[in-house]
């Protein structure tokens, strides 16, 4: 057996959302073991949206953007353990060993180790001025670079790409984006978004290429002074940030033996494929049948909380199965994007409303069904469409069609 310095009830591997929101809702649920919150970041648990918005953009500070205050966790009796991570787990002797050499001893462990950022693999990629965007120190160090900076080049046109182009714009500063793919948020949205986000970036003055790839980061000093592409073409920059996404961060999980493929798979009760040990937030890998009954990963608020909360109450009693509805946002500018669903598989759009206008809903339907709904400046829509996404109900496309009628009021085909 091996030796342990403590015992805890719960152990919470990942001080995120995901992570917060276990120990919260576990509480909240009258759970009186006890609860231990093991996170590798020294700042309390806060939320990460607002990193690549209103905190790099020095809207919030941190204490804006904390989960609960320091106190909150003291009332509650949840032990925090910061600047600390999780090693090794050891399931047939339910202990963990953290990387100070401790080991806990635990009677159920909930991994919401969340992910850490993609780097790019070429030459270059550790320079100074190379960024990623992930955690407040990762912010931080962002914001001091832009205060300096005079041309910034950012690699990735998904949300966090986009967010941080929008805050650098908005500073005056020269902004070159660079995507892969042949348009913005490729993986999420329709061409219709892809286009229209593109529009409103080149009009502030953000250059965009598409299907471009780096080469190489070239550096002078040890610091970032330009990108080549695999054009070969050369631009001078003095920043670069790198958003392609996370690599979720589950090796201990996977080196004791959880079956794991881009994340860790979990059922329907968020319990891996080891004893007593569940999984949720942006590690965890479901089936989802907003997805199709496809296996996914959801990077979001709304999959952290809901995971977190089907987990607390099965340790309180409460078998209820995960489906929730998933939902994403993202803000740019003046612009409030808002989805629900999964677009996944779909093979029809309808648009509502005129993009000219800056306030439109873009609804994805397979087979009839609505299955996803993006709303620009449209929150009505985004809130009217949820009771249609996973409904068995096929809307009147006409209807649907018409952004004067609420879709609240659009009827199903098949009364």
């Amino acid at each position: 057996m091996r030796k342990h310095s403590r015992e805890v009830d719960v152990l919470i591997v990942g001080g995120g959302q995901a992570g917060a929101q276990a120990a919260i809702a576990l509480r909240s649920q009258k759970y009186d073991g006890s609860i231990e919150i093991v996170g590798a970041e020294t700042d309390l648990p806060y939320e990460r949206p607002p990193l690549s918005k209103d905190y790099l953009s020095g809207a919030k500070t941190l204490d804006r953007i904390l989960i609960r205050p320091e106190t909150f966790w003291k009332d509650r009796s949840i032990r925090l353990t910061l600047g600390r991570e999780v090693i090794a787990i050891h399931p047939d002797e339910h202990t963990a060993t953290l990387d100070d050499g401790s080991c806990v001893r635990y009677a159920y462990l909930i991994w919401a180790a969340g992910g850490r950022a993609r780097r790019l693999g070429c030459e270059g990629g550790d320079l100074d001025g190379v960024h990623t965007l992930r955690t407040r120190g990762d912010a931080d160090a962002l914001a001091a670079d832009l205060s300096s900076a005079e041309h910034v080049v950012i690699v990735g046109g998904g949300f966090i790409g986009l967010e941080a182009a929008a805050v650098a714009a908005g500073r005056g500063l020269r902004v070159s984006l660079f995507e892969a793919q042949d348009r913005l948020l490729a993986r999420m949205s329709s061409n219709t978004v892809s286009r229209f986000y593109e529009a409103e970036h080149r009009r502030r003055g953000v250059e965009i290429r598409l299907g471009v790839e780096i080469e190489r980061i070239n550096g002078r000093d040890g610091r970032v002074h330009s990108v080549s592409l695999r054009s070969g073409e050369q631009i001078e920059c003095n920043l670069v940030l790198v958003g392609i996404g996370i690599i979720p961060n589950v090796a201990p999980l996977e080196a004791a033996g959880a079956t794991c493929s881009n994340g860790v798979w979990v059922d329907e009760l968020c319990r891996t494929s080891l004893p007593d040990i569940f999984a949720i937030g942006d590690c965890a890998a479901h089936l989802n049948r907003f997805a199709g009954g496809a296996v996914v990963r959801l990077e979001s608020v709304q999959n952290a909380n809901d995971q977190a909360i089907t987990v607390a109450r099965v340790l309180t009693g409460q078998r209820q199965p995960y489906d929730a509805h998933p939902w994403f946002w993202s803000d740019q500018y003046d612009l409030k994007m808002q989805t629900i669903g999964l677009a996944t598989g779909h093979d029809a759009t309808v648009v509502r409303g005129d993009p000219a206008q800056r306030s439109f809903s873009v609804i994805y339907l397979r087979d009839g069904y609505i299955v996803a709904i993006d709303c620009i400046n449209t929150t009505k829509d985004y809130v009217q469409a949820r009771k249609w996404i996973g409904a068995l109900r096929r809307p009147d496309l006409i209807a649907l069609n018409n952004a004067e009628i609420p879709i609240s009021m659009v009827p199903n085909k098949e009364l």
